[in-house]
């Protein structure tokens, strides 16, 4: 069974202020008739949703806030809140849209204060979509060749009033929106529904802390070596490295997933 994870959901816009002062980034997009293509396997990966940075030597794959630009030459995945309101956001939602409890309140992910999104019914799923799709589409724009849709499972953190058939619907109309735009999608954590992937569209998985909690080889049965794994412990990183260091993606970051330089930055891998 799932934990919940400890890190997920970043700001939207954290890296955009970074992305400006980044130079010969590729922009590019991808086009509505080509082939998604998931990350290569085994390979040097950064997680950069805190803040955008010039990618360490060895880096093949980085993942980066849905503002910022992708990293030029390299492969880049696209990340996008699709589950929840970002802090503070939700005044940018029509009421109804906001999930809530039998007392009429805003039920929150106490962790990041963000909003659940009511993908209980499919016209509300429809109406979210309505603001999610641009920014798939925006990723494809930039020029990523993936996007990270984060909180799968915000059914976790619902009280009971959200579902696994609620996330699952939702995220069927994230990935046909960005197969139709040419990228892959990747699942995010929610290990115990990895085994439905064929059935959901998703392509490749990003887990935080499977190592720390013994979980990636409930991600590698249903995707192979398609798996991104970041750890935020040191415990973390030896045992993901101890237990497939030589086939996944792999890398520690720290929990705020800052950008180098910042005092609180770390970036480990095996």
């Amino acid at each position: 069974m799932s934990r919940m994870p400890v890190l997920s959901r970043k700001k939207l816009g954290i890296a955009a202020a970074c992305a400006a002062a980044l130079a010969g980034t590729l922009l590019v997009p991808a086009t509505a008739s080509a082939d998604p293509i998931a990350p290569p396997t085994h390979a040097g990966i950064d997680y950069q949703i805190g803040g955008a940075y010039t990618p360490p030597e060895g880096v093949q794959i980085v993942i980066r806030d849905h503002g910022a630009s992708p990293a030029a030459g390299l492969y880049n995945v696209c990340y996008v809140n699709t589950f929840q309101a970002q802090p503070g956001a939700e005044s940018e939602w029509d009421a109804d849209l906001l999930l809530r409890d039998a007392s009429g309140n805003i039920v929150y992910d106490t962790e990041w204060k963000e909003a659940l999104l009511d993908i209980r019914t499919a016209e509300k799923r429809e109406r979210i979509m309505a603001k999610v799709g641009p920014w798939i589409d925006g990723c494809r724009d930039h020029g990523f060749q993936a996007i990270e849709p984060d909180n799968y499972d915000s059914y976790l953190r619902s009280g009971g009033l959200l579902s696994t058939t609620d996330a699952q619907e939702f995220i069927k109309l994230q990935s046909a929106r960005a197969h139709n735009d040419g990228l892959a999608i990747g699942q995010k954590n929610t290990a115990e529904l990895a085994a439905n992937r064929v059935a959901n569209g998703l392509d490749f998985a990003v887990s935080e802390e499977c190592g720390q909690y013994v979980e990636c080889g409930d991600y590698t049965a249903a995707f192979g070596d398609n798996v991104i794994v970041i750890e935020y412990t040191d415990t973390g990183l030896a045992d993901a490295c101890a237990g497939w260091g030589d086939t996944l993606s792999i890398v520690q970051r720290d929990v705020q997933v800052s950008p180098a330089g910042s005092p609180e930055y770390v970036r480990q891998t095996c």
